[in-house]
């Protein structure tokens, strides 16, 4: 629910035309073990945008060489869709570890970021040459691993996911394990 409405206050107020939830099968940042499958994941997020006009699942890193990073991928796009413009949209706790990114001096000269602030992240004494644009979007305090984990634990999470979402999880035994 948490990025479905940050995702919904981005297009509304944050200057954009149309938002792609990039699913990506191997993020170098994450332990692959405690997510979903890449196809239970597309899945998921498709049923959370539920025929939302405004958003995209993009499958495109499903096809890329593994590990993803994200300067291979705006290149490819930027190849294959060459009069679109695309911005990334990234927590601030990202923005503060940007450096880590592969070629992250080319993300922050050829691109921009939209920033979600994030709690517990402050961008106060940030050193960042990235052109960003900080959203004043609702802070939620809810991780998607923070859901991981507690319906690892048993808990019902269904307040916190679209109905869709929370029905396939169950149905399907993700994160039991």
């Amino acid at each position: 629910m948490g990025h479905m409405a940050i995702a919904s206050y981005i297009v509304d107020y944050g200057g954009i035309d149309r938002l792609w939830f990039v699913v990506t099968p191997h993020n170098p940042h994450k332990k692959k073990k405690n997510l979903a499958n890449d196809y239970d994941r597309l899945e998921m997020v498709n049923l959370a945008i539920d025929g939302d006009t405004r958003f995209d699942a993009c499958d495109i890193e499903f096809r890329l060489p593994k590990p993803s990073y994200t300067i291979n991928t705006l290149t490819y796009l930027k190849e294959r869709f060459p009069s679109y413009t695309f911005k990334l949209i990234i927590g601030a706790d990202n923005l503060a570890n940007l450096h880590k990114w592969k070629n992250y001096e080319q993300l922050t000269n050829d691109y921009e970021f939209i920033v979600y602030p994030r709690p517990g992240s402050y961008l106060d004494n940030l050193s960042t040459k990235a052109k960003y644009t900080l959203v004043k979007a609702p802070m939620m305090d809810i991780s998607s691993t923070f859901i991981r984990k507690t319906i690892k634990n048993q808990k019902d999470m269904k307040h916190y996911l679209p109905p869709k979402v929370y029905k396939y999880i169950c149905e399907n035994h993700l994160y039991e394990y």
